[in-house]
């Protein structure tokens, strides 16, 4: 089996560092994040890192009013799916930006947060 070229457990310390990482399949020239063993285009196993800018906007998103065990305490939040300027979307928390504020379209930008000693993907405002 080749080596992966970025493990998710590199792309979450380099998340958590600042920096959003997604991987090109030099077959089929695809982007795809978070990094996989397989292109979903070609099927490929042929991975080159590539730096991601971390701006976007948000495509979708929900409120999470009533939050399972372990987050009740942050409710309400919200979680959205921002598309990268790059082509690539990604989920992750908002974070610093009013609910009522909150639209699809929003320019966003990555900011990575820690919680409960794990690194999670946010975005704030742009």
């Amino acid at each position: 089996m080749t080596e992966p070229a970025i493990s998710q457990r590199v792309f979450f310390e380099k998340a958590g560092a600042g920096e959003l990482t997604a991987i090109r399949c030099q077959r089929c020239h695809a982007l795809s994040i978070p990094p996989r063993e397989f292109c979903p285009s070609c099927g490929e196993r042929a991975w080159q890192p590539v730096p991601l800018s971390g701006e976007g906007t948000i495509a979708s998103y929900t409120v999470i009013r009533v939050a399972p065990r372990g987050h009740a305490n942050d409710a309400p939040y919200a979680i959205a799916a921002v598309q990268l300027k790059e082509g690539v979307s990604l989920l992750g928390r908002l974070m610093d930006i009013p609910l009522d504020r909150l639209a699809i379209g929003l320019p966003v930008r990555f900011r990575p947060f820690t919680r409960g000693g794990q690194m999670a993907v946010g975005f704030g405002p742009a």
